[in-house]
């Protein structure tokens, strides 16, 4: 078969692309040369910090690159043949020349159903506005972004208590088992491509920091969203005064009570809790951090903050 002669790449960079190099490892799919980006600094002590593929590839003797820019990645290119590039959450846009240097081109995996959540955050999104289901998709990568035709798709559930990462590990694991049925069947022509629809195209953007901070106008059930959407990065939270406050933990109340509050009003909720009314329902805060102190529960931060009830809580 043409796949156990051919030279392959693998582009990615974090966990999500890490569990699907582990399956393509295990399953007799194992990359000639790894290219992932550069260590970065982490944490408050800007500690210099491996990506997560670096250390799958270092763990199984792999061979590793890790370009700073376009000019270094298409050097990499200009040394060898390589057959076949696949790409799973690299985090660089790879320039057209490069492209076309694979024998048979560049396979991408992408976390959602495409035409829909093109872009960065395909997870994120996907949770942020409440679907019910989203998918793998398994692509040929193009000059354009998330456009090329689909050669392979899976549906998969999102449940309503899933966040960020329990998400994304589902959709890896998914997204693995596609991408081995499909190589061989790629390589050998046995591939119908799907040409996307482009009038059914959405597009998702970089997570921002200021993305993580709570609008008290939205509803309850789009905070609970907002905080798994957010819950590896960057979180959620709102000012007290001019502190941050984090909002590590939070449930929504049932019922729309407290009608006559604010938007954003603080409240004494069940059983004496920290909680905030919403522009529909209302949150109960369960565990917080103020910024400069420790994380704390709600209740427990309410007991020093005795004259936080009735008060709102800013949106800037």
């Amino acid at each position: 078969m043409v796949f156990f002669q051919s030279k392959i790449v693998f582009f990615g960079t974090p966990e999500f692309a890490g569990i699907v190099l582990e399956s393509l490892i295990k399953n007799g799919f194992k990359p000639n040369l790894i290219i992932t980006q550069p260590d970065q600094p982490l944490g408050r002590k800007q500690k210099l910090t491996s990506p997560p593929v670096k250390e799958l590839a270092l763990s199984n003797g792999l061979k590793i690159a890790q370009p700073k820019n376009k000019i270094e990645l298409k050097k990499i290119f200009e040394k060898d043949k390589v057959d076949l590039a696949i790409l799973v959450a690299y985090g660089m846009i790879i320039p057209a020349e490069i492209l076309k240097k694979p024998v048979y081109g560049f396979l991408n995996l992408h976390p959602s159903l495409l035409p829909k959540y093109r872009g960065a955050s395909p997870i994120q999104g996907a949770i942020l506005n409440g679907e019910e289901k989203t998918g793998v998709s398994i692509i040929k990568m193009t000059e354009v972004v998330d456009a090329g035709p689909i050669l392979n798709q899976e549906v998969v559930a999102v449940d309503k208590n899933d966040n960020n990462e329990t998400l994304s590990r589902k959709l890896a694991e998914v997204g693995s088992k596609i991408l081995i049925e499909t190589i061989p069947l790629y390589l050998e022509g046995k591939i119908k491509f799907i040409n996307q629809n482009e009038s059914l195209a959405s597009f998702t953007q970089i997570i921002k920091r200021q993305d993580g901070q709570v609008d008290w106008q939205k509803s309850a059930d789009f905070l609970d969203r907002q905080k798994r959407a957010f819950s590896s990065w960057p979180g959620i939270f709102t000012h007290l005064g001019q502190k941050r406050l984090k909002i590590a933990n939070l449930s929504v109340s049932e019922g729309d009570f407290k009608a006559n509050l604010k938007s954003g009003e603080v409240f004494l909720g069940p059983n004496s809790g920290l909680a905030v009314k919403c522009g529909q329902g209302a949150v109960e805060l369960k565990t917080v951090q103020l910024e400069g102190k420790k994380k704390m529960t709600g209740k427990d931060f309410l007991r020093g903050q005795k004259d936080l009830v009735g008060k709102i809580l800013k949106y800037f």
